[in-house]
């Protein structure tokens, strides 16, 4: 495995979000704080507890997953588009690296951004708010395999696109709309039993559940099918990749 290779990429996606802190990590901590504020002070004041945990303390996880789904999008499509915008793409395949390390370098600096995003919006939370971690073990399990597979997910947007204008309709038509109804704000038990069944086909409520669990050990759906809905997702967005690689689709024209 060439680590030289992998290693440059890395480097090379990580220098350009320390290039731009303001949007890249500080934009998104904002706007999460604003959420807290609005959500967290001025409504969750006036809302009782949730399965025993407090309003405020009980968006925590949809709000970080909120953040992490998108900014894993949005850093792992525009990674892989650029060099294609540019044309760079050309010089990177025809180096002696081979498809999975660019695939490393480039997943793990998205990966890596959303998790230390993910980390300074759980830091943020306590100025706000109270909370306990109950499983910090398994709450980090949850934060790497949602930024991975997310990550992966947004890799297989920045291929696919050949617009800007793409690299934006998925996260902005689908993952968002999907993640405020996949139970970010509310238990899916508090609705009726029609929109009860139907929140079970959002894949966004097992990622906000197994999460959400793993603070405060309380769950809409059951822990073990969240993590494999989770590890579902994570090896068909390597399949697709895989398949991507090997018939050079919208890379190599």
């Amino acid at each position: 495995m060439n680590l030289y290779a992998i290693r440059a990429i890395y480097r090379y996606e990580m220098a350009r979000t320390f290039r731009t802190l303001l949007q890249s990590l500080a934009s998104p901590v904002i706007s999460t704080s604003l959420y807290f504020v609005v959500f967290g002070a001025a409504i969750g004041s006036r809302m009782g507890d949730i399965d025993g945990v407090s309003y405020g303390a009980f968006i925590i996880p949809g709000l970080i997953m909120l953040s992490l789904l998108n900014e894993s999008i949005s850093n792992a499509s525009f990674g892989i588009y650029m060099p294609k915008w540019t044309g760079t793409i050309y010089e990177l395949l025809s180096a002696p690296v081979n498809y999975f390390e660019i695939l490393i370098g480039y997943v793990g600096a998205a990966a890596t951004k959303s998790i230390i995003l993910g980390l300074l919006i759980l830091i943020t939370a306590r100025l706000f708010v109270d909370y306990d971690v109950a499983h910090p073990l398994w709450m980090a399990f949850f934060l790497v395999l949602t930024a991975v597979s997310f990550s992966l997910f947004g890799f297989i947007i920045g291929i696919w696109a050949d617009n800007f204008e793409k690299l934006q309709i998925i996260p902005l038509m689908i993952v968002t709309p999907l993640t405020f109804l996949g139970g970010s704000f509310y238990s899916i038990n508090m609705l009726p039993p029609m929109w009860q069944t139907l929140s079970l086909f959002n894949p966004v409520v097992y990622l906000v559940n197994g999460f959400r669990w793993s603070f405060f050990g309380v769950a809409d759906v059951n822990v073990a099918v969240c993590i494999g809905v989770m590890l579902a997702f994570l090896a068909l967005c390597i399949a697709v990749v895989g398949w991507m690689f090997r018939t050079g689709y919208r890379l190599k024209t």
